[in-house]
This record gives structure tokens, sequence and C-alpha cells, in this order.
């Protein structure tokens, strides 16, 4: 064994100083250290030594590895200085040049508007949750009061994978997922990509939402109103109104919309708020009692609130973007605008 690591050293050696490209290192490199390189195949023979040898000759081949690796990274750097030399003695590079500053990229305003968010909710004490894109009809439906045949499941155009899976149509399956593993009290949001059959120029087959959830005892409609107006004032200034309207969603009892007062007229009446001077932002709700039941929750100790922002919703009305498909067309002239846009 220590002659055949002694003859390997001295054909490295002799093949070294003749190699002259980057090309013939790197064969060099395969040929003595890839898998079936030499040095491999007498790594491999260890195995058929004394246990008396094993340990020197070990210590030998891997003296013989480090110093082919050093010799082959001195060679290389060797070459590439020759080649730099030469260049520049062609006149090839011009050192007085200034350097090309690499073009620099920026967040998408969908992920501005999301950190944005999450950041604004994790300073209210919110913890962060995620769940499956791909979804089970009970999680996204039935978990959250809605039984097949319902007609509230016309509510939102469903993509279906199979009779029990679809692509999740918001991210209320996490609040559900969540609450079967975790007693209360509870206090999390769940942001993330949903999907439906819809595109227009306010709609996307796919989009991001943040759900809330607060579970706790003595919670009610009074926490869920204080807690969306810091929300809003936080995201949309303070000086913006904010109501709330009776709405019905099948997993809240009572159930609002949450309008603010228009940001493109200030609440005077124009085209984007239907001369309205409102636009709606988000919907929400106390947890009904039926959702509980599902993660066995007892509804006379505990209560709670939810609600459902979409990103894109978000966002447009923040930057005054009247068509969310621009979001997803990588038109860099678009997209460059928010490079440094503070939210």
């Amino acid at each position: 064994m220590k002659d055949k690591i002694s003859s390997l050293r001295a054909q490295f050696e002799e093949e070294l100083s003749i190699a002259a490209s980057l090309e013939v290192l790197n064969s060099l490199r395969v040929g003595f250290l890839g898998k079936k390189g030499s040095l491999t195949s007498l790594l491999k023979e260890l195995g058929k030594l004394s246990n008396d040898e094993r340990p020197a000759m070990g210590q030998e081949l891997n003296s013989l590895k480090e110093f082919i690796l050093s010799s082959l990274a001195e060679k290389a750097k060797g070459i590439e200085d020759g080649l730099l030399r030469r260049h520049t003695a062609k006149g090839a590079f011009d050192f007085t040049l200034p350097g090309r500053t690499p073009r620099a990229g920026g967040k998408h305003p969908i992920t501005k508007v999301m950190e944005k968010i999450v950041s604004i909710f994790a300073g209210l004490g919110f913890s962060i949750a995620e769940g499956p894109e791909v979804e089970t009809d009970y999680y996204n439906f039935e978990a959250l009061n809605i039984p097949r045949n319902h007609p509230s499941r016309d509510m939102q155009d469903t993509f279906y994978v199979s009779d029990e899976v679809v692509l999740r149509t918001h991210t209320s399956p996490v609040q559900i997922r969540v609450m079967e593993k975790q007693p209360p009290p509870v206090r999390i949001i769940a942001p993330g990509k949903v999907y439906r059959c819809d595109a227009d120029v306010t709609h996307s087959p796919m989009f991001h939402q943040i759900e809330g959830l607060m579970v706790d005892e003595g919670i009610n409609f009074n926490h869920l109103k204080a807690i969306l107006e810091i929300f809003v004032h936080e995201f949309f200034g303070p000086k913006v109104g904010i109501r709330f309207r009776p709405s019905y969603f099948p997993f809240t009892e009572p159930s609002a919309e949450v309008d603010i007062q228009c940001v493109i007229c200030s609440g005077s009446g124009c085209r984007v708020c239907s001369q309205t001077g409102w636009l709606e932002v988000l919907g929400a709700g106390m947890v009904d009692p039926a959702v509980f039941s599902f993660v066995h929750y007892d509804s006379e100790k505990w209560t709670g609130f939810a609600f459902g922002i979409g990103i894109e919703r978000m966002a447009m009305l923040k930057y005054g973007i009247d068509d969310i498909r621009l979001f997803y067309e990588n038109d860099l002239r678009f997209l460059d605008q928010f490079k440094h846009e503070e939210i």
C-alpha cells in the first residue's frame, strides 16, 4: 500500500507539471479525487488492511489528498494570474474604468404589503401559523360550518382536485388545524396563497390572504372592533374613517364587512368607490359556536373572533392600482415603481 501511495504521488506531480489550462486541472482533480479516481480506489482498499496497518495508511492517504487539493489550487491561481497578465499586456483591460454596479432588485409590492400587515399584527401579540395550500374538503368547508350542498359554498368558486381535495379558497383552514392542536387561548394570523375560479381586473385565480383568529375567555365584538381599528389606522393612517356593516359568513355570527373612507377621494365620492365615499377592505365576525364544536372547544367558556384580509385588495388601495393583473405580469416597468416605496 505504501508503494502504491508513493507511485500515485509521483504520477500526480508529473501530470501536474505539464498541465497548462484550467480544463486540464479539472480533469486531474476528477482523475485522482473523483468517485472513480485513483486516490478514491486506494481509500476503498483500506478495509483489506490489518488493524495495525490501517491507521498509518489512512493518514498517508489523507495527507496525499490534501497535497493534491492544495497543489491544484496553487496551480490554478498561477494559470489565472498568467492569463490576466497576458490580457493586460494586450490592452484588453482598462483598470481606470469605473466598476459596473449590478442592478439591484426590490421586493414585490405584494410582499411589502404582506410583511407590513404581518408586522402590525405581530405587534399586537399575534403569532404566525401556516398550513397546506392543497386542502381537504373537511378543513376548507365542513369544519368551518359549511356542510356539503350548503348554498354558501357558491360564494367561493372552488378548484377541486378530487371530491375530497381542493385548492384552499381561504386560509381559514389553518385556524381549524391550529385549534385542533392547541388549547385556548389562541391568537394567530395565517398568511398565504388561496385559489378561486375567478379572473378579471379585480380578481385573480391565485391571490393572497391573511386570516386572523383570537380565542379567549370574555372576548366580544368590542375587542374585534378595537383590533381592526388599530390595524386600519396603522396601515392607512390615523385619519382614515372606518365603519362596520352587518354581513354574513358561515363561520362567524354576528358577521361584518369593514369599510374605510375612500383613500382616493377622501370620502367625497369618486369612480373607485362608486360615489359612496367608502371602500370595503375585509370581513370579520365572532366565531360561530358550531366551529368550536369541530375542535372540541367549550363555547360556553371560550369566545373568539376571526377576520380575513385580501392582500391584493390592500395593495391596490395603498398604491392606487386599478388592475390586479398588473401584480403578476412581471413587467419591470411596473415593479420598479415600488422598489424604494415605503409603506
